[in-house]
């Protein structure tokens, strides 16, 4: 049977999407992202990264995967729920003069930017800095 020029391009795009998605079983399912955090600032070790995924999985600084307790997981998804309206609105905060971390935090339902010193913080973010820390020092080892 011959198939007509035009049918190809789809024919080929359906048998990469069947690979696709065969390849892709082979590894298992991947727990979706609660968020992703980017900490800066101008003192040592405050540059982190944090992904934290539904499963309770964190990895830090691009590192291997690892596990936050139960209460910390909940402690995360709580966070993350607090955060939808912010990130939804895309909340940007300034930092004031003497700001010492900045945060950059991005999930599914958008981003928000703050500084540890931003003026008019919702609680959550309070929240989070201080999940940001906790998670970086007894999970990932890290000294901040």
């Amino acid at each position: 049977m011959r198939v007509p020029a035009r049918s190809v391009p789809a024919a080929c795009a359906l048998a990469g999407v069947a690979a696709g998605l065969v390849l892709g079983g082979c590894g298992g399912v991947r727990a979706a992202d609660l968020f992703l955090l980017q900490r800066s600032g101008n003192v040592a070790g405050a540059k982190l990264t944090l992904l934290v995924n539904e499963e309770g999985g964190v990895r830090c600084n691009g590192g291997r995967t690892r596990k936050l307790s139960d209460p910390q997981l909940i402690e995360a998804r709580v966070i993350t729920e607090d955060l939808r309206d912010p990130a939804s609105h895309h909340l940007s905060l300034a930092p004031r003069p003497g700001a010492v971390l900045s945060y950059d935090v991005l999930t599914e339902k958008g981003r928000v930017r703050f500084a540890d010193n931003s003026a008019s913080q919702p609680d959550v973010l309070h929240r989070l800095a201080l999940f940001a820390l906790r998670t970086a020092q007894q999970v990932c080892g890290l000294p901040m």
